[in-house]
């Protein structure tokens, strides 16, 4: 399927090479079903977790989760990306997620406990790191919580500041990206124990969600685009009732109009479909529906809304769903072989 300028629709899974996986792969996208298939596996980085595209879909930026902490960049063109020079170190160990902000990449290294920025050079390669800035802090869980873990990190939707979210000290933090220097604006405090992992905006600009990996729950958030401000209003649980065995979530999405929020929760393998309330409220569980495998590592919406993905990372493949509008809850597609599979991007 081509999009309106006739280009072929592209996901890039990223993958855990430690565990079997085949590094990047590359699928054609079905813009009428939503299903994937696979055109080419690139295995130029080990563990290439997590995945971002550049705004323009012309370069592909991946993490390689490893003590070293590296990122690399492929230009896409054609259906197998190519490395555009050597990884590039982040100063940190086990990179888990980056993003695109002002002219530079950003990860979020789990290891080390740190967000790291590498400017993006004009042929979209990458430059040697600009700037570590190091979380501390630790939370009470003691065995996930002994030190910061920083697991997610992106732009803000005004563009105005970084945003990550740190799973060790049970906190979010707000910083400013000025010459390639990361200087820490505020930290915001989460409830002790609920080990934040994820987290994303409502398309209103002034409303985020953050999914907690150690207690299976959303914290609604009002965000304050001026201030640089996250206020909590409210937490919601992502289970129907008490958990069965082990629950961990890992994935969250919104959709386009802001009416669903999607999230994924490994070991009870499910995706929840929940409905933000009032703008000061926090979110109401609709349903839960299973994940189409095993271990639901993250969750991919196509642009449009109507398609969700799902890499499931222990069954070794990516699940798709379609959308009902009217109640939001995903019906299951079918699904592409990705062994170990961790991300899902959509261009």
């Amino acid at each position: 399927m081509t999009d309106g300028g006739g280009r072929r629709r592209r996901a890039y899974i990223g993958s855990f090479t430690a565990a079997g996986g085949l590094g990047v792969l590359t699928a054609a996208v079905d813009g009428d079903t939503g299903a994937l298939t696979l055109l080419s596996a690139v295995d130029s980085v080990p563990d290439p977790s997590y995945l971002a595209l550049s705004p323009g879909g012309d370069m592909l930026y991946a993490v390689s989760e490893t003590t070293q902490g590296a990122v690399a960049a492929y230009r896409v063109k054609g259906d197998e990306p190519s490395l555009a020079g050597p990884p590039v170190r982040v100063g940190g160990s086990g990179p888990t997620h980056l993003s695109l902000f002002d002219g530079h990449v950003l990860t979020a290294n789990y290891g080390s406990g740190s967000v790291s920025a590498l400017p993006v050079r004009h042929d979209g390669s990458l430059g040697a790191v600009s700037a570590v800035l190091r979380h501390e802090g630790a939370g009470p869980h003691t065995q996930r919580q002994q030190g910061p873990h920083a697991h997610h990190v992106q732009p803000d939707p005004s563009r105005r500041w970084v945003v990550s979210v740190d799973l060790g000290t049970d906190s979010v933090r707000v910083c400013a990206l000025r010459d390639g220097t990361l200087a820490l604006h505020r930290e915001i405090a989460l409830r002790p124990g609920s080990g934040p992992r994820h987290l994303a905006f409502h398309p209103d600009g002034e409303r985020a969600y953050v999914l907690n990996e150690l207690s299976p729950t959303v914290t609604a958030c009002r965000w304050d685009a001026v201030e640089g401000a996250l206020r909590p209003v409210g937490e919601t649980s992502v289970l129907s009732g008490l958990p069965d065995g082990d629950a961990y979530p890992s994935g969250i999405v919104v959709s386009p109009d802001g009416r669903f929020v999607w999230t994924a929760t490994r070991g009870q393998d499910i995706v929840s479909v929940l409905a933000p309330g009032a703008p000061d409220e926090g979110l109401n569980l609709v349903a839960t529906v299973p994940c189409g495998g095993v271990w639901p590592r993250a969750l991919a919406l196509d642009p449009t809304g109507r398609f969700l993905y799902v890499a499931n990372e222990r069954s070794g493949h990516v699940a798709w769903f379609s959308v009902d509008p009217e109640t939001g809850i995903p019906r299951r597609g079918g699904s592409v072989k990705a062994p170990a599979a961790s991300c899902v991007v959509l261009d």
